[in-house]
């Protein structure tokens, strides 16, 4: 029995891989985009971290160095210091403390959204199999 390729006409084979590579192409782009839909909803957690970590640092500085700053100028001053170079020295400490948690959510936050979080790397990995395929079936 002969190979079906064989007895096609030559104008019959071109439009069959034509629908193919379109086939091909229209399936390429559903996956990118399901790919990016999908790097979108892990950056957006990243975002989300970022935004808590904001959130948190801005609280923070109002509260700790309302609270903190205090109760260590009084411990500084129990110790023999002056008030105004307590004061001075607790709002320093604090600040540093807070600066240092503030940080660390951002960091975490923008190295979440950064990097190769967002590459579309199925995509990619799908676009060099099909290349090769076209190349082996030309």
């Amino acid at each position: 029995m002969a190979n079906s390729t064989e007895t096609r006409p030559l104008s019959e084979l071109v439009t069959g891989l034509v629908g193919d590579i379109s086939g091909l192409f229209r399936k390429e782009i559903n996956l990118a985009k399901a790919e990016a839909s999908e790097k979108m909803s892990r950056a957006m957690g990243g975002v989300e971290t970022l935004v808590a970590g904001v959130i948190i640092a801005i609280g923070a500085v109002g509260v700790l160095l309302a609270a903190l700053v205090n109760g260590l100028t009084a411990f500084l001053v129990a110790r023999g210091m002056a008030e105004p170079n307590a004061d001075a020295i607790s709002a320093v400490v604090v600040g540093v403390i807070v600066t240092f948690v503030a940080w660390g959510l951002i960091s975490r936050g923008l190295s979440t959204i950064r990097g190769n979080s967002l590459n579309l790397d199925r995509t990619a990995n799908s676009l060099r199999r099909d290349a090769q395929v076209l190349k082996e079936r030309t």
